[in-house]
């Protein structure tokens, strides 16, 4: 998955756009412009939260076309003070879409880095949309008295196929206690990249002031069954068919990566629905204020846009918000006290 992926010269990010009507996926930064004006707020209360630090770093993982943080940025712009103390990084490891982001957000001029570990020093806001769901998964499969492992091989013809490796006892510390019972047959997936980015925030911010907010579609608790799925103009394709073509996606398991988080000592809050995250940050509120301004057709484009991101029969539910905070804050925008899992 990492070499179709990321693959410098062959994978789908070094040669793909893949972003938009004409790509092979859309993301809610370019369904509607509220999105990342209501993050940038939600981002500018934190900032206020954690003391107001000048400077600040305000980082985005996987920015796309970077669509979210200029809309984030304008909505920052309504508190000064933070829009100053911003110094902007992004992680991107795409080449293609690194040169958009250049030249969407020259203004601020952005510094590249190829990973969280590189990020300097100092208080932190991160912003993750549509990150965790791109990064590399193993899947396990249960056999008859232990785990095994689901490998790439070829068939009979010297197709690529699925295969699965010899079972071992050992593999069932990979799988979630939860699920190691379940009978033969089950898949599990697993995500050490996103444990690890989880861990690494989580040990960041245990000692250093900042939060981050990760939104993505999965599902908590942790539960079996393969999501593993390849997009390609935005109809789904065989998963080994033409490696590097297609973008390849899994859902994301919300409670590994809030479990990586409480071990690393530090605050993990939700996950929340995304509609139910969206309308506490007052998503209807800025829906009125930008349709009394426009038109009866941009109106209705404003008010499709937000109920695609907000209805659960869309994007609602399925998707999630997790954040991640330094212990000792009060619940984010959008969390209630109750929904803290840990880090006091």
């Amino acid at each position: 998955m990492a070499m179709a992926l990321h693959d410098p010269r062959d994978g789908y990010y070094a040669r793909h756009h893949p972003l938009g009507r004409t790509g092979d996926f859309i993301t809610a930064p370019e369904v509607s412009q509220i999105f990342g004006e209501l993050i940038g707020l939600w981002c500018a209360d934190l900032w206020q939260r954690i003391g107001r630090p000048d400077p600040v770093i305000l980082a985005e993982l996987g920015p796309g076309r970077g669509t979210l943080m200029a809309d984030l940025l304008r909505a920052a712009a309504s508190v000064p003070a933070f829009r100053r103390a911003l110094r902007l990084y992004l992680v991107e490891a795409s080449s293609v879409l690194r040169a958009e982001q250049r030249h969407r957000l020259a203004a601020v001029e952005p510094l590249f880095v190829d990973g969280v570990e590189a990020l300097p020093q100092g208080p932190l806001l991160l912003v993750a949309n549509e990150f965790l769901d791109a990064l590399p998964i193993r899947q396990l499969a249960r056999g008859q008295s232990a785990w095994a492992e689901r490998l790439v091989g070829l068939d009979a013809q010297g197709r690529f196929a699925f295969v699965e490796g010899p079972e071992s006892p050992a593999l069932s510390l990979l799988v979630p206690t939860s699920l190691r019972g379940l009978p033969p047959g089950t898949i599990v997936e697993i995500c050490p990249a996103a444990t690890a980015l989880a861990g690494a925030l989580g040990e960041r911010f245990a000692s250093s002031p900042g939060a981050a907010l990760l939104i993505d579609y999965g599902y908590f608790p942790s539960r079996p069954g393969p999501t593993l799925s390849a997009l390609r103009y935005h109809e789904p394709v065989g998963l080994l068919d033409d490696p590097g073509t297609a973008d390849l996606s899994a859902h994301v398991d919300f409670a590994a990566v809030a479990g990586a988080v409480i071990a690393a000592g530090t605050a993990v809050w939700g996950p929340v629905p995304q509609g139910r995250f969206l309308a506490a940050l007052g998503a209807e509120t800025r829906l009125a204020a930008l349709s009394a301004r426009v038109g009866p057709e941009q109106r209705g484009l404003l008010e499709s846009g937000l109920r695609r991101l907000i209805d659960p029969a869309e994007m609602g539910t399925l998707f999630k918000a997790l954040a991640v905070t330094s212990p000792g804050l009060p619940a984010p925008a959008g969390f209630a006290e109750a929904e803290s899992s840990g880090g006091e």
